[in-house]
């Protein structure tokens, strides 16, 4: 049984087929027994009018027959019952019940039973009226501020309020902008009706407006002229609550706490009798009914709040003190005191289920039951703990997230690429400079050997390349199950990309449920970017390879563009790239060697790229062991420099127009600010030329955002370029070298650390840093330079630099004593040993910078910072000394 479950003391089942609603249950001494204890009196839509007194007992047998006073059948629907006193020069409680078209009161009175049946209870008519309108609900109350006796008020369906002193018919009024009838209260602190309007605010009409308003009576033909003297109806005053209300009600338990409780739809509100608002509160579920009731803290109202998730809470004002548990939906709630317990909870359901409870927790009998006492199997013991330690280490095994080498793949991804273009073509563009962009279409297998589920596929390329989708949501799929998906890959821009590769990454979860993501890469063919043309006979940049092998015939090597090649010898080959320049491969016939020729630099990076991969695999095919390849000529630093400078430049170019933009848009919302003062004045003045500097800052802020849009896609342009002059470089310093893959995988992350560029971070600043970290680590001559740069912990932070003299003469460097011997690796300690007495200088307050020898002739400058910060201390001395002590 739950803690937090309503406490059942005593139940009962209404009839069968039954419906009853909120007001068809009131408690009170309705036979006026003079103990003050209460009946609780259960009316249906079925006409079927109930009394109970409720107590505990022993037995099971007779329960409900014992505590029920009366049952009686009427001819109408019961929709409403109070107790009250409602008969005139009587002080006794009477009960009314109000049906669709007639209101009656009747009197209960019991007789002492002699036999064994015990009481007997009789219901005896008092009076009744006969109503014209159909009732809705009603009301009662001292009306006029009356004492010794209740007045009732019942509101139809057409919006009337019929008032009733006892046996005779007072008045009646109709509500001003009625649509719909709402709960309906009295409040007797005000002497004023409350009620909730279908404008869904809460509407208060004193008795003494509704006793001189105009009659109802005259308004029910409307040809009738209107009474002589009445007035207008009109509320003394409103309160906006914005949604519908359930239930009204107005505690008189405390003259202290004079509130008035609405039970909206999404919220409840507490308000003075004044129509101001003390408090509310947002609901998280749907309401059925409440009921304030007192407190024991004084200047607070506790509260009883039924909902549609079966619950009782219990609110002290906002604050939750209780929920118990239903097992139906209550319709009505009350508070009623029995002679064996005060303070029951007596709820009501649609379907009559009336029930009577407390709230409170069981204190649980349950006892261990006694085991027999037995010697304990130490070994039989011991044998079991190894057997449950077993289960817990094979339970808790990260087998599952770390993955062991030799395992088996959850899923396999096999990307082909088909080896002709697409026809018709899938590119967005369809042609630049007249040559037609094509596309190739690119099918990726997914294979999986588990269940796996959850699985997303992600295509990635290389700007401007695109694909015609790049997210897939894969299918669930089974052990041995496999997806195929397909895309097409094209250019999108008009300048060549500077890598063919594109990645495909594929996340799913485990059958267990762990993050599982696999990585696979595709490359796509040359002739995507490039068509065969005639040969150019001059070119600005040239580059070449020589090989230890024969000339090959180029046209084996691209045989996709020898159909349309015009030299048929194979020792020439032109590439037309489709939104750049043209390259030509040209092979001597007497040497071993290749010359490539452009008039952009950028440009040759992706045929030499191939040129050198295709030699690869031809003469592995061929069985060459011993096939070399390098590059004899000088670096083609200052063609590489002219992509630096250019990118450069749009950078600065970027920041200008940022710096200009906002410089106007700051003067755009002073000349705004000023205009709307004049505008504003009571008296304007002259705008003095203010609305033509308007149009002119509005002009130019529109002129420099295009030109910074502008700049930007230049900019994006001018990195792809510089990307792949980076690429160049780096290829022809490993083939002049001899780098291994190792150290040429560190040199192009030294000058290639960022893919795109960030108005925060640019190529510059982080290429400058990565390479004077390599020359200061592992490309430094002398062992103090090294422990010198791990002493600066930290540096100034990358930001712009003025000009890029200083990445030049660093990229020189780089590149210089790289052909001096210099390796390029991780290690800080690659070149040269450390002595074990400079190892203690890696602390902050290092040594003094020592330049490099004489046969170097270069000296890596360092920031001022550092520079005073290492000069400050020199406990090189002092090491000296103390290792001469010794």
């Amino acid at each position: 049984m739950s803690l937090f479950k309503a406490r059942d003391w005593w139940s009962a089942a209404l009839g069968e087929g039954e419906e009853f609603d909120q007001g068809c249950l009131c408690v009170g001494d309705v036979d006026n027994s003079g103990t003050g204890h209460d009946k609780v009196v259960v009316g249906s839509y079925m006409g079927m009018l109930r009394i109970f007194s409720p107590h505990t007992h022993k037995s099971s047998e007779g329960g409900v027959t014992d505590a029920q006073l009366l049952e009686v059948q009427l001819q109408n629907a019961i929709i409403h019952v109070e107790v009250g006193k409602f008969v005139s020069c009587s002080e006794l409680l009477h009960l009314a019940v109000l049906h669709p078209r007639k209101l009656s009161v009747y009197s209960v009175s019991g007789t002492a039973g002699n036999v064994e049946h015990g009481d007997q209870y009789q219901l005896k008519l008092v009076y009744e009226h006969n109503l014209k309108r159909t009732a809705c609900n009603m009301t009662y109350g001292t009306f006029g501020g009356v004492t010794g006796h209740h007045s009732l008020c019942i509101q139809s369906m057409d919006g009337m309020l019929m008032f009733f002193e006892q046996d005779s018919y007072s008045f009646g009024r109709f509500l001003p902008e009625f649509l719909l009838p709402g709960p309906l209260v009295y409040n007797s602190r005000t002497d004023s009706f409350l009620t909730v309007s279908s404008a869904r605010q809460l509407d208060s009409y004193k008795y003494e407006t509704l006793a001189v308003a105009t009659e109802a009576e005259s308004r029910q033909d409307p040809d009738l002229p209107l009474k002589t003297g009445g007035k207008r109806l009109m509320p003394d005053w409103t309160f906006v609550l914005g949604e519908q209300a359930l239930e009204l009600s107005v505690p008189s338990f405390s003259h202290a706490s004079s509130s008035i409780f609405v039970l909206g739809e999404r919220n409840f509100y507490c308000l003075r009798d004044n129509g101001q608002i003390r408090f509310m509160k947002k609901l998280e579920f749907n309401p059925s009914c409440f009921l304030p009731y007192a407190s024991v803290t004084d200047g607070s109202t506790n509260l009883l709040l039924g909902n549609h998730t079966n619950m009782l809470l219990i609110y002290q004002d906002v604050t939750l003190k209780w929920a118990a548990q239903l097992s139906f939906v209550p319709v009505a709630v009350r508070v009623a005191n029995f002679p064996e317990l005060k303070g029951v909870v007596v709820s009501l359901s649609s379907d009559g289920h009336l029930l009577c409870s407390y709230m409170g927790t069981d204190p649980s009998f349950f006892t261990t039951p006694k085991v027999d006492a037995r010697e304990a199997d130490y070994e039989q013991v011991d044998a079991e703990m190894k057997k449950l330690q077993k289960f817990i280490r094979e339970a808790t095994r990260t087998q599952d997230i770390l993955r062991k080498p030799d395992a088996e793949e959850e899923l396999t991804v096999k990307a082909s690429v088909s080896s002709s273009v697409d026809s018709p073509s899938q590119a967005l563009i369809q042609d630049v400079d007249g040559l037609p962009i094509p596309s190739v279409t690119i099918q990726v297998k997914v294979k999986a050997s588990c269940v796996v589920q959850s699985s997303k596929l992600t295509v990635g390329v290389q700007p401007p390349l695109a694909v015609t989708q790049d997210q897939f949501v894969l299918e669930p799929m089974g052990v041995g199950s496999s997806t195929v998906v397909v895309f097409s890959a094209f250019l999108n821009g008009r300048y060549p990309p500077a890598d063919l590769t594109g990645d495909i990454t594929v996340s799913f979860s485990s059958p267990t449920g762990v993050p599982r993501v696999l990585q696979s890469r595709f490359s796509l063919p040359l002739l995507l970017v490039c068509v065969p043309s005639s040969p150019a006979k001059t070119s600005k940049f040239k580059i070449t390879v020589d090989t230890n092998q024969p000339p090959v015939n180029l046209n084996a090597i691209f045989p996709e563009f020898s159909g349309k090649s015009e030299d048929k010898d194979g020792n020439t080959l032109a590439l037309q790239f489709l939104s750049g320049a043209k390259v030509t491969v040209v092979a001597s016939k007497t040497s071993q060697r290749y010359r490539i020729q452009s008039d952009s630099f950028g440009d040759m990076w992706l045929v030499v790229k191939e040129l050198v991969q295709r030699f690869d695999q031809h003469f592995s095919k061929l069985g060459v062991k011993d096939f070399k390849k390098s590059f004899n000529g000088p670096l083609p630093l200052q063609d590489y420099f002219l992509s630096v400078d250019h990118h450069f430049q749009l950078r600065v170019s970027a920041q200008q127009y940022q710096d200009l933009l906002s410089e106007r848009a700051v003067q755009f919302r002073a000349i705004q600010r000023r205009l709307l003062t004049r505008f504003k004045d009571k008296t304007p003045a002259p705008l003095q030329n203010l609305d033509t500097l308007l149009d002119a800052t509005y002009s130019q802020v529109i002129a420099l955002a295009e030109a910074a849009e502008e700049n930007r896609a230049l900019l994006e342009e001018a990195f792809v370029r510089l990307r792949s002059a980076t690429h160049l470089l780096v290829l022809l310093l490993s083939l002049l070298q001899g780098l291994t893959p190792e150290q040429t995988a560190i040199l192009e992350a030294t000058l290639l650390p960022l893919l795109q560029d960030t108005p925060q971070l640019g190529w510059e600043e982080s290429c400058d840093a990565a390479v004077s970290h390599l020359l200061r680590t592992c490309l430094s001559w002398s062992p103090k330079d090294q422990a010198t740069s791990l002493a600066q912990a930290g540096g100034p932070v990358l930001s712009l630099p003025h000009d890029t003299a200083r990445l030049k003469k660093h990229i020189t460097l780089l590149c210089d004593r790289i052909g001096k011997g210099g390796r390029l690796t991780l290690a800080s300690e690659a070149n040269a040993p450390v002595p074990a007495q400079v190892q203690n200088l890696a602390a902050p307050g290092g040594v003094e910078p020592i330049a490099e020898g004489a046969g170097g002739g270069e000296e890596l400058e360092l920031p001022q910072e550092a520079t005073k910060f290492i000069r400050k201390k020199q406990p090189s001395k002092k090491v000296k000394k103390d290792h001469r002590g010794m």
